[in-house]
């Protein structure tokens, strides 16, 4: 299906999403919702297009199209250290907040994990997280590349942001998929089921098989709001879950919340994250 430039991208930046979730859940302790990034439109509709668009196009069937031409890792083959600098080519000139890069972004969230003491398996996945946004460099549209996620395959809760939007989703009107467990059954766990393309899954299948568990599900479903925020979706999950979910309701504030002012140097950070990469992660990655 061609789109045009607009529905491709409906934000001005990546950021813009994050920016809704800042609105959404703001930080419990330190910061008034309003103190973060003010925007002439207080209606955000360039974020409401965007989740219409990403509620519209993310059936069943989009997810194992984008699956099949993705996972194949065929794009580019690169060092992780190159891959966040190719991330990095994602100029974002609408924050008003901070100006940070990409890398920059990415270096504060793992360098506030590091200095909270966790394993350096942790910090490492602070560093990667977002890395699955090279998406967005190879031509995907952003609402194939960032958003919350979802499973597909069986109804649409009506705690996921904009659900009025999901009536425009064919699989709303599939008898295969709208039911309460659609393809999949109770409690079958989430290993089972299948998420909403974007970023997050696409980093999970670059790592699945060299970090630690909870690191996978940090990266996997760290967007997955209407689970870890809303529990909506409590009857697809396993006991094994809902244990895995204590590190993932760890990583979120860091996600969400650990911007400063402090400009991390590059340079400085550089050597000791290359050598936490080659410790987990090999010489070069396929994406």
């Amino acid at each position: 299906m061609a789109f045009t430039e607009t529905e491709n991208n409906p934000l001005s930046s990546l950021e813009q999403w994050e920016d809704d979730l800042l609105i959404r859940y703001p930080e419990p302790e330190h910061k008034a919702k309003e103190e973060y990034r003010n925007y002439d439109n207080p209606a955000r509709d360039t974020v409401r297009e965007f989740y219409r668009l990403n509620h519209t196009y993310q059936t069943y069937d989009f997810v194992q199209q984008k699956r099949a031409e993705f996972l194949k890792f065929d794009k580019k083959e690169i060092p992780v250290w190159g891959a966040m600098e190719f991330l990095n080519t994602l100029v974002d000139d609408s924050d008003p907040d901070i100006e940070l890069d990409q890398l920059q972004h990415l270096l504060q969230t793992a360098e506030a994990i590091r200095a909270d003491g966790h394993p350096d398996w942790f910090v490492l996945t602070g560093f990667l997280h977002d890395m699955g946004k090279v998406l967005c460099l190879f031509g995907e549209p952003q609402w194939a590349v960032v958003g919350d996620t979802f499973p597909v395959g069986c109804a649409h809760s009506d705690r996921i942001v904009y659900p009025e939007f999901f009536e425009s989703n064919p699989d709303s009107k599939d008898e295969r998929y709208n039911t309460k467990y659609g393809v999949y059954k109770p409690n079958c766990g989430l290993r089972n089921v299948t998420m909403s393309w974007g970023h997050d899954e696409y980093l999970y299948h670059i790592t699945k098989d060299h970090l630690p568990e909870p690191a996978l599900y940090m990266i996997r479903y760290h967007s997955f709001y209407a689970q870890h925020r809303e529990n909506a979706y409590d009857h697809l999950m396993d006991d094994h879950d809902r244990e895995m979910f204590k590190w993932v309701n760890k990583f979120n504030p860091y996600d969400l919340y650990s911007k400063s002012p402090v400009t991390p140097v590059v340079s400085e950070l550089k050597p000791y994250y290359e050598d936490l990469i080659a410790k987990y992660l090999p010489a070069t990655i396929r994406l």
